[in-house]
C-alpha cells in the first residue's frame, strides 16, 4: 500500500493526537499501535508515541497490507443513494451497526459492503471497518458516505477535519423552543463514569458546535433541522440533551421509557454535501424521510 504522508498543522501536539485528527476514523489506540509497530517515520525515522509535533514535520504513514480477517461479505440489501469509482453514499436503515464490534460480528454495513463493492474500499481503518469514513448511530438512519480508495478517504477525512463535509440532519427534541434557530457550543468528551456514553466536558472534550432551525412546534415536542460544524460521537443527541430537550425516543440521554413507533432516538440523518475527490465538484445528496419519522410527526400534529 502507497504510503501515506501527512503535514502537521500544529506544534507541540502528541503524534498519536496527530494522526487520529487528521484521519478520523483512526482511534487513538490504533494510532499507538502503529507507532509501536514502526509504521509512522519522519525523516526516514521511526517516530515514538510520545514524540510531539514540530513546524515542518512531513510524518510518512505506512498502513499495514490487508490480512484476512472474519468479516465476511453478506448480501445484505443497500439503498445506495449515490455511486462511483471513488465514493458511495448509503441510505442507512435504523437498526443497522455501521461497524463489526463486540455484539455486533456481522449484519453490519461494512458485511454489505464488502458484498457490493467486493474489494473497492479504502483501507485505512483497517481491516474491521474497510472504507469508513463517519459514522451514524445504530438507531439513527440516514446518510452515510463510505471511501472506495485510501485516496477517496484521505480526501473526505480531510473535508470532515476543515468541516466542508456538510451533515443535516432532521430530529424531534422534546420541549418547546423559544427562538427559531440557535446554536450549541460545547465541547464533548467520554461520559466520566458510564464509557458508553458521551458527555459535555468544558474541560477536557473536543470542540462540538450544533446549528439548530424549528421546522414545527407540537405540544410538548419539537421538530428540528440539525446542522453539524463538527462530528463528535452522539453529538446531536448529546447537544439537546445538554440545553434540556433530549431527542424524543433517546433512552441513553434522555427519558429512559421508549417512545411507541420508535426504535431508539427520533433522528434522520438527511443531507450530505461534500466535494468529489477526484472531480473537485461539490456534491450534494439527499433522502426523504422514513416512514417511521413521518408515522410520528402525523402522531404529533394529530395530538396537538
Amino acid at each position: 500500500m502507497t504510503p501515506l504522508t501527512l503535514r502537521a498543522d500544529r506544534v507541540g501536539e502528541r503524534v498519536d493526537q496527530f494522526l487520529s485528527r487528521q484521519l478520523p476514523q483512526l482511534s487513538r489506540s490504533a494510532a499507538q499501535k502503529l507507532l509501536e509497530e514502526g509504521a509512522v517515520t519522519l525523516k526516514g525515522l521511526p517516530v515514538k508515541k510520545n514524540y510531539k509535533t514540530a513546524e515542518g514535520d512531513e510524518l510518512v504513514l505506512s498502513l499495514p497490507d490487508p490480512v484476512e480477517v472474519d468479516v465476511v461479505p453478506q448480501d445484505i440489501p443497500l439503498d445506495v443513494v449515490y455511486e462511483d469509482g471513488d465514493v458511495i453514499v448509503i441510505n442507512k436503515p435504523v437498526g443497522m451497526v455501521v461497524h463489526p464490534a463486540a455484539g455486533h460480528p456481522d449484519g453490519t454495513l461494512v458485511n454489505a459492503l464488502l458484498y457490493h463493492c467486493g474489494k473497492s474500499l479504502s483501507g485505512i481503518n483497517g481491516e474491521l471497518r474497510p472504507g469508513i469514513v463517519h459514522r451514524i448511530d445504530r438507531d439513527t438512519s440516514g446518510l452515510i458516505i463510505a471511501a472506495k480508495s485510501d485516496f477517496a478517504h484521505l480526501a473526505l477525512a480531510e473535508q470532515l477535519q476543515d468541516h466542508s463535509l456538510y451533515r443535516e440532519y432532521e430530529a424531534v427534541a422534546v420541549g418547546g423552543f423559544k427562538e427559531d434557530e440557535g446554536t450549541v457550543r460545547a465541547p464533548i468528551a467520554r461520559h466520566p463514569t458510564d464509557r458508553k456514553k458521551m458527555a459535555v466536558n468544558f474541560l477536557q472534550g473536543r470542540e462540538a458546535v450544533t446549528h439548530y432551525t424549528v421546522l414545527e412546534r407540537f405540544s410538548g415536542c419539537t421538530h428540528l433541522q440539525c446542522r453539524l460544524e463538527t462530528g463528535r460521537t452522539h453529538q446531536i443527541r448529546v447537544h439537546m440533551a445538554h440545553i434540556g430537550h433530549p431527542l424524543l425516543g433517546d433512552t441513553v440521554y434522555g427519558s429512559k421509557k421508549p417512545y411507541p413507533g420508535l426504535a431508539g432516538q427520533c433522528l434522520h440523518a438527511r443531507r450530505l454535501s461534500f466535494v468529489h475527490p477526484r472531480t473537485g465538484e461539490r456534491m450534494t445528496v439527499e433522502c426523504p424521510l422514513p416512514d417511521w419519522f413521518e408515522a410520528v410527526l402525523d402522531k404529533l400534529r394529530r395530538m396537538s
